[in-house]
């Protein structure tokens, strides 16, 4: 982690090791992001990460994914639910 101004961190998150889908999906490829964050945002992240123990990458992608799926129960146009999943709503709406 680097410190960058005004007490910002920019963090580099490792990638989680590539697997193939048990529904027969291929898994996009994981790569290496970085984002920026607070000293305090971190210490949040890694309190999440630590209560559900995950690593950091994965309580970030968790959540996303979550709030993904709540907001577009139906997916958009280009992510798309897996086979089977229970879907609500229309394709690309929004929840309110």
């Amino acid at each position: 982690m680097s410190e960058v101004g005004s007490g910002k961190s920019e963090v580099t998150m490792e990638p989680e090791p590539s697997v193939k889908s048990r529904r027969s999906r291929k898994v996009d490829k994981k790569v290496v992001r970085t984002f920026t964050a607070s000293a305090d945002e971190i210490r949040m992240l890694e309190a999440v990460a630590h209560y559900h123990g995950f690593s950091k990458s994965a309580t970030i992608t968790s959540l996303v994914k979550k709030e993904f799926w709540r907001l577009f129960p139906q997916g958009t146009s280009e992510i798309r639910p897996d086979p089977g999943a229970r879907v609500l709503g229309e394709p690309g709406e929004k929840r309110p």
